[in-house]
């Protein structure tokens, strides 16, 4: 069964929970399962990578992978926002109606001398969504919630493209990846408070039982790769 995320309170008799229009599945649903998987054939090494990169990554709700990364060693910030639609349509609302071209998105940026742009592929494929499902994540549906990498440079998009045909190849998931690649054309943050929200929320039913778990996982498969002190949008913005 599901239900629309509005307002439910945390107390004796009640649990509280912020809702902005999200989903969330029974208590007896959980995020999906992990996936492990080989790292990438085709990768950048460090010593070309040059300084600072970013990435936007879609996979559903971006409050889940935006905490995944946040989580992830070598990430120096991530944010939550919108791509693949106008500048005058990247608002919450708006993307929530499906028709404006965005998804809910995450730029990643990321030292390329801790964590590889292939490392970071491969958490985004393995824990923090499921590439398989098209438009849509767990209880999200919609073409906003869809699987795309939107690669800032050609070398992004080709490793992007390798890893997926690799995995594919391998057999690495029961059905086909349907995760989509192109070219980054601009990133949108999204509002204040969808920043951060998987931290700031803990409580919140949609977090415990889709986003918690995918922390848990990146902490389980990738014990070197796991920070425990995410890096926080809000904390970066006082610095």
């Amino acid at each position: 069964m599901m239900i629309r995320r509005n307002l439910l309170l945390v107390g004796a008799a009640a649990i509280a929970l912020i809702g902005i229009g999200r989903l969330i599945m029974a208590p007896t649903a959980q995020a999906e399962s992990a996936t492990a998987l080989p790292s990438p054939a085709v990768d950048q090494p460090a010593a070309q990578a040059g300084g600072l990169q970013t990435t936007v990554l879609a996979g559903g709700c971006f409050w889940g992978v935006q905490a995944v990364f946040q989580h992830t060693n070598g990430v120096t910030k991530a944010v939550s926002g919108y791509a693949g639609g106008s500048k005058e349509s990247a608002n919450y609302e708006t993307v929530s109606s499906g028709r404006t071209g965005h998804a809910e998105s995450v730029e990643v940026t990321f030292d390329p001398s801790v964590v590889s742009y292939g490392t970071i592929l491969q958490i985004y494929f393995s824990v923090a969504h499921d590439p398989t499902e098209l438009d849509r994540q767990g209880p999200d549906e919609g073409p906003q919630y869809r699987s795309q990498i939107f690669a800032t440079n050609d070398a992004q998009a080709k490793i992007a493209t390798a890893y997926i045909a690799q995995l594919d190849h391998a057999g690495a998931f029961k059905q086909p990846i349907v995760t989509k690649v192109g070219a980054l054309t601009a990133f949108y943050p999204a509002e204040a408070y969808h920043q951060d929200y998987a931290t700031l929320h803990t409580n919140n039913l949609y977090i415990v039982y889709n986003d918690l778990p995918k922390i848990e996982n990146l902490k389980r498969l990738f014990p070197d790769r796991y920070r425990p002190t995410p890096v926080l949008v809000t904390a970066s913005n006082t610095n």
